[in-house]
Formats: structure tokens, sequence, C-alpha cells
């Protein structure tokens, strides 16, 4: 749980339906080819559950009443990485501070793979 104080109160979101709006803005981009798994534990759930997560890829840390997002994504061969990260990183921060109202302190990407299509 994400809690979050302003002036009015205290408030507390979901950070399965944050990673799960955060991923599915992130692989709407142009030129994203999927989401990865970042880490051992959630490469091992996918494993055991055999299906796949729709928040892979996603890292949320909490920074006061801000939030620090990393992404772990694959991109398609022949675009600009630079030209996606940025995207990716100026919609995250909208698509978060409008339907979550919550600040974002930085949006990180890391691309972890490559594909043709």
């Amino acid at each position: 749980m994400i809690k979050i104080n302003n002036h009015i109160g205290s408030i507390g979101i979901s950070a399965k339906y944050l990673r799960t709006l955060i991923s599915q803005t992130a692989e709407s981009c142009f030129g994203v080819a999927g989401m990865n798994y970042y880490g051992a534990m959630q490469s091992m759930n996918t494993l055991v559950r055999n299906s796949r997560a729709e928040n892979n890829g996603v890292i949320i840390r909490q920074n006061g009443n801000k939030l620090t997002i990393d992404l772990h994504i694959t991109v398609s061969y022949g675009v600009n990485v630079s030209a996606i990260s940025e995207s990716i990183v100026h919609k995250v921060d909208y698509v978060v501070s409008d339907l979550a109202g919550i600040e974002v302190e930085s949006v990180n990407v890391y691309v972890d793979g490559l594909v043709a299509l």
C-alpha cells in the first residue's frame, strides 16, 4: 500500500494497481515490445503460476510523498531508444500524476532487450 499524506488527510493506493497502471502505460508507448522481469522473485512467480503477470518490470519506491519508478522494457529493433525512453518518462509521469494524484520524483527506464518484429 502506498500512503500519501496531504492537507486533507492520508490517501492509500494499492501498489498492485499502480504497477498495473504504469505497466499498461509503458506498453502502450510506440516501440515498446514488452516489459521484462526484474528479479529472481518475479521470474519464479511467473514460472510457478505459468502465466504472465500484468505488472512485470515495474519497481516502485516511495520517498516521502513522491514516487521513484523503475521500468525494465524490451524495445523493437530500428527505433530510437532515446526517444522511446523520453516518451515513456513523460507519459508515465503524466498518467500517475493525473489518475492517481501522486507526484513522481523520477522515472528510470532500463532497456533490457531488443527484439526484431
